[in-house]
């Protein structure tokens, strides 16, 4: 959909681009209805996930939408920004999926030992 937007929109000089966050620490996360012990495996979990090892911090967030409100952007149009620490781009490279057992214990489909 922003890309037809991008595309219907930018001869009249507006830009459409999509940012997309992933996990990031707010304030919504300390209001989850569960045990601090509880909440603390859950973020534990969810950094183990990210190849940064962490939560983005909603600054991060924020300067990648300055950026697209900037001048210093203006000619990208009808993108995705993903802000979400390497996730994307490293499905099975991500600390929890590289100890994951089932890939240490799978057989390696590209061995030459097949």
């Amino acid at each position: 959909m922003s890309r037809a937007m991008a595309a219907e929109l930018s001869p009249l000089g507006i830009r459409i681009n999509v940012v997309a966050p992933g996990p990031i620490k707010t304030p919504i996360m300390e209001r989850r209805q569960m045990p601090p012990e509880q909440r603390a495996a859950f973020v534990q979990k969810l950094q183990s996930s990210v190849p940064l090892g962490r939560l983005g911090e909603a600054e991060e967030v924020a300067n990648v939408v300055l950026f697209l409100a900037s001048d210093d952007s203006s000619y990208v149009n009808a993108s995705e920004i993903v802000v979400d620490g390497g996730i994307t781009g490293a499905i099975f490279g991500a600390p929890a999926y590289r100890a994951s057992t089932w890939l240490v214990s799978s057989p390696n489909p590209f061995s030459r030992d097949r």
